[in-house]
């Protein structure tokens, strides 16, 4: 295990343990967002935590996260998502993981996603595979949509890209569809379990350990356009046989 990777799980030892100090707190403060969605007192107490580890551990790397944005510009940095589904957190659903990714040169080498309240945690980094809770994972061998199982965030994400329509038509063909959402959608797909996920509204933090688990556990990784960057505003995961036919069928 490189010191980076190490690195970050420690990180995640110490964001779980925030994160779970203030789960289902009556004490926890919420606010809105200018961008209308909630941040939590456990969201900024969570990434000013990993920002001061990164800047003591990392000085010479910078920082890209959800609540307070980038510090520093080098060939290197770190992509932070304190709580990944911030809106289960808050309403005590215990769904909910930290993101934590590093960037060397526009490419994500290493992801980190720590779900404590299910006690799951997944991580990869280049060519070493991936993992969950420690285990080897592997995308499923599925290759037909009609066999396949879909997870999403909402139907009415797509409808701002005039994509429901074709959305619903291959949720039909499919074998089972549920709304896992966030994060889980793709971890599932890593770990087998599910096919296809697809999210046609993300921010780069949301995705940048996803791209890499999902990849390392054989799958493949894009935007719903095909394009294959964690940044370009929407991720689709797949088992990688699927995925040509994922992507036709959104076009």
């Amino acid at each position: 295990m490189n010191r980076d990777l190490q690195l970050a799980l420690d990180l995640a030892d110490a964001a779980d343990a925030i994160t779970m100090r203030w789960f289902r707190s009556s004490s926890l403060a919420v606010r809105t967002k200018e961008d209308r969605s909630p941040v939590s007192a456990a969201d900024e107490e969570t990434e000013r935590m990993i920002r001061e580890a990164l800047q003591r551990e990392r000085p010479a790397d910078g920082i890209v996260g959800e609540e307070f944005g980038v510090s520093g510009e080098a060939a290197r940095r770190w992509i932070v998502d304190p709580i990944d589904a911030t809106k289960n957190y808050i309403r005590g659903i215990p769904v909910f993981a930290t993101l934590i990714a590093l960037e060397e040169d526009g490419k994500i080498v290493m992801g980190v996603v720590s779900s404590p309240a299910i006690q799951k945690r997944w991580w990869a980094s280049k060519g070493n595979g991936a993992f969950c809770n420690g285990e080897r994972m592997h995308v499923s061998n599925v290759d037909a949509i009609e066999r396949a199982y879909l997870s999403y965030d909402s139907v009415s994400s797509f409808d701002p890209y005039g994509t429901t329509h074709s959305f619903i038509v291959l949720a039909g063909r499919c074998a089972r569809t549920r709304a896992f959402g966030d994060f889980w959608s793709h971890m599932l797909v890593a770990e087998g379990a599910v096919d296809i996920a697809i999210e046609p509204e993300v921010a780069p933090w949301d995705m940048a350990p996803v791209q890499i688990i999902v990849e390392e556990a054989g799958g493949r990784f894009t935007d719903v356009a095909g394009h294959t960057h964690y940044n370009l505003g929407s991720g689709v995961s797949t088992n990688g046989r699927l995925h040509d036919a994922v992507l036709e069928a959104l076009r």
